[in-house]
């Protein structure tokens, strides 16, 4: 019989609520663990996307275009001329590439270039054609003379039979023919005209003094390249352009028949040959036919 007032309450079974909360506190602990390992796993995968989106975008943008070199430019000063200018500055081809390249804005004569014209070098100028600043034209042989510097190439007159020395103390410069007479028209000059007679020597031909005198100049001269000047007895003056080699010296004393120089293409010139002028000054612009006067001395050209 059971004891008297007393109701025994079953105890729990302390092994089962054990296994329970360990069960639970397992599962519990487990499922942070699980979520926290899959947030750990998880983590890098996000940079390593970013990563390799940013491959395929920079491999699937177009390439750059390589950046062009912009031309090189050069404004002409005073006493500027296109051989000095195209030595100076390394201009592959001289200056026949210089003032083909430029031709548009330095119009038809090489020679005629001003201060304030812009030049551009090694590559073609895509300028319209301007207008140099003002500047006083001297007579000055290595800013004016065109005239020699297509002569030769164009051959404007069928050579002549070589000249021939005379008894009088003359001759003519060169043993060789005359191709481009004096005076002979064309856009080509910026006188208009031919200022001299061109002769048709080769390089190294030799050239003579055309009559006794006391040399005034000998040197570089522009366009005229390599010159040599004469004042002869009578007061007039001859002068010898373009030779590769000079003989003689300023203030020198000469004979009619000496050798002066060697014939060539120095400065504005398109080939070998010998500009050949009379003159009443040393200057430019004071020309007179050199022919005539080489005739009125004996010498048959």
């Amino acid at each position: 019989m059971p004891a008297k007032g007393k109701h025994r309450r079953p105890k729990s079974n302390s092994i089962t609520r054990g296994f329970v909360a360990a069960g639970t506190g397992g599962a519990a602990i487990a499922l942070p663990l699980l979520g926290a390992t899959g947030a750990h796993a998880a983590a890098p995968a996000a940079p390593q996307q970013a990563v390799t989106a940013a491959v395929t975008a920079v491999e699937a943008a177009p390439a750059a275009a390589p950046q062009k070199t912009a031309p090189r430019t050069y404004t002409v000063v005073a006493g500027d001329y296109l051989s000095k200018i195209a030595k100076n500055k390394n201009v592959k081809g001289g200056w026949q590439k210089l003032y083909k390249d430029n031709r548009q804005v330095i119009g038809e004569d090489p020679s005629l270039i001003l201060p304030g014209m812009k030049l551009t070098l090694g590559a073609k100028s895509s300028a319209a054609p301007a207008k140099a600043a003002p500047a006083e034209r001297k007579a000055d042989d290595s800013r004016t003379e065109s005239r020699a510097s297509r002569s030769a190439a164009k051959a404007e007159a069928p050579a002549q039979s070589a000249p021939k020395t005379s008894g009088s103390g003359f001759t003519a410069p060169v043993d060789a023919g005359v191709t481009t007479p004096y005076r002979a028209s064309g856009s080509s000059w910026s006188s208009g005209y031919h200022t001299g007679v061109d002769f048709s020597a080769s390089s190294g031909t030799t050239v003579k003094a055309v009559g006794p005198g006391t040399v005034v100049s000998a040197g570089w001269s522009g366009a005229y390249g390599n010159e040599v000047v004469i004042q002869h007895t009578d007061g007039t003056y001859s002068q010898y352009a373009h030779l590769s080699s000079l003989s003689v010296s300023s203030g020198q004393s000469v004979s009619g028949g000496q050798q002066i120089g060697l014939s060539g293409s120095t400065g504005n010139s398109t080939g070998p040959h010998l500009h050949f002028e009379i003159r009443t000054s040393p200057n430019y612009g004071s020309d007179i036919d050199p022919l005539a006067y080489l005739r009125q001395h004996g010498v048959s050209i």
